[in-house]
């Protein structure tokens, strides 16, 4: 697969064309008259553009139109990589390249090309000209070889605020014929929403057992910092993953609990106007990706975006889970949002976080203090209970008092002078 020129690392991207209707297309890549890719999908993309005056975001369905950028487009002979490249609009590119270690095949690099001189799909943009994107890291989209991979659930990959969210796929690469194998990979999405069971050629049918203890993770303290130096985000929370995903050495689908290490993790992100994004990278194998949104309406920002990468010793492949359809940590512009108890967020069916102690302020940091903070409810609660048994056990000695005054009272009242 050739590669696109000035490619810029750890995006994802997407890209965009006008379409009334969400549709399912079948793209092939061939070599004379074999079928080596084979991939049916429907994908809404979504990208952010700088106008004169602000930024904006443009959703938009991968059209009926889309065809395989043959020129652009790799079986994988003569050193190659193997790759689907797809081609709509006026200079749009968006396309997947392919490696395998013999026995699986999995989805390693996704690129877009948008060209910002489409003013029907990027109106008033403040410049012009193709941009590029490329993940090149496992975006969990793999299966054993003589396989097909399908997953029609919406699956979201997103880093920061460009994302692609794929629905209705089934895939295949390094086929052996010219349609899809009958031996399926089916995703967790799909196992969970509809109880579809994996059928492969190599791979036990997934358990999931307990989770390992890990013990409660140490707090840390997190920053992102502007241009200028300043720190424009603040973060301090102990930080729990809980990932399902398929053992090598055990040769099934395990549970595990893992905790960010702070003096092992480093922090990094940006900060915009109505959008923060925080990273936090453990030892190059645990990248984890916090999006934070402004509802200018409400004048409330809350945690809309969460996405992580690992790549454990124990994995058969790489892990990749993201959704940037949250709704977590919700608080008002000027506070910091704070909860010391444990909470759970979930993420996807094969990741969930358990959070502790956190205390984070996206939005407005004037200080290297944390503004005024909002409290989570699963808080509030705690500290009412305490209050409600006082007022309770208060009452009852009050009553008692009452009922022992009234009967010591009504007692001397039955004597009479002599």
């Amino acid at each position: 697969m050739k590669s696109f020129p000035s490619f810029v690392a750890f995006f994802i991207v997407c890209s965009a064309v006008l379409a009334d209707t969400q549709a399912v297309v079948t793209l092939e890549v061939k070599e004379g008259n074999s079928t080596c890719i084979k991939a049916e999908f429907s994908a809404v993309f979504s990208i952010t553009y700088n106008t004169t005056n602000d930024t904006r975001t443009v959703s938009v369905f991968l059209p009926n139109s889309t065809t395989v950028d043959s020129a652009n487009s790799s079986c994988g002979s003569n050193g190659s990589t193997p790759g689907l490249t797809a081609k709509f609009g006026p200079g749009h590119y968006f396309g997947m390249n392919f490696s395998t270690n013999g026995s699986l095949y999995s989805v390693d690099t996704l690129f877009l090309r948008y060209n910002l001189s489409d003013a029907s799909l990027f109106p008033e943009a403040n410049s012009s000209g193709p941009v590029d994107f490329e993940l090149s890291a496992s975006v969990g989209i793999w299966a054993p070889t003589n396989t097909t991979y399908r997953c029609l659930s919406p699956t979201t990959i997103t880093i920061s605020r460009p994302s692609v969210t794929f629905s209705e796929m089934k895939l295949e690469a390094y086929m052996p014929g010219n349609d899809f194998s009958p031996a399926e990979r089916v995703c967790a999405a799909d196992q969970t929403t509809t109880g579809a069971p994996t059928t492969t050629t190599s791979a036990a049918t997934p358990t999931t057992p307990s989770p390992t203890p890990a013990g409660t993770p140490e707090q840390g303290s997190y920053s992102v910092k502007n241009a200028s130096g300043t720190v424009c985000l603040m973060a301090k929370m102990g930080v729990q993953l809980n990932v399902s995903y398929f053992s090598q050495s055990q040769n099934k689908t395990v549970q595990e609990l893992v905790n960010l290490t702070p003096n092992l993790t480093s922090s990094s992100g940006l900060c915009g106007g109505t959008n923060a994004t925080l990273v936090l990278t453990q030892e190059e194998t645990t990248v984890l990706s916090f999006l934070f949104t402004v509802n200018s309406t409400s004048n409330k920002y809350h945690l809309s975006g969460i996405t992580l990468q690992a790549n454990w010793t124990d994995m058969m492949s790489p892990f990749s889970a993201s959704n940037t359809s949250l709704d977590y940590l919700r608080s008002s512009l000027g506070h910091s949002y704070m909860c010391n108890a444990e909470q759970t967020l979930f993420v996807v069916s094969t990741f969930s976080i358990n959070m502790f102690e956190l205390q984070v302020q996206p939005f407005g940091v004037t200080s290297t203090q944390f503004a005024s903070a909002e409290v989570c409810q699963i808080d509030q609660d705690q500290m009412l209970i305490p209050i409600i048994v006082g007022a309770a056990l208060a009452g009852l000695v009050l009553i008692v008092l009452i009922a022992y005054l009234i009967g010591r009272k009504r007692s001397h009242a039955g004597y009479q002078t002599i």
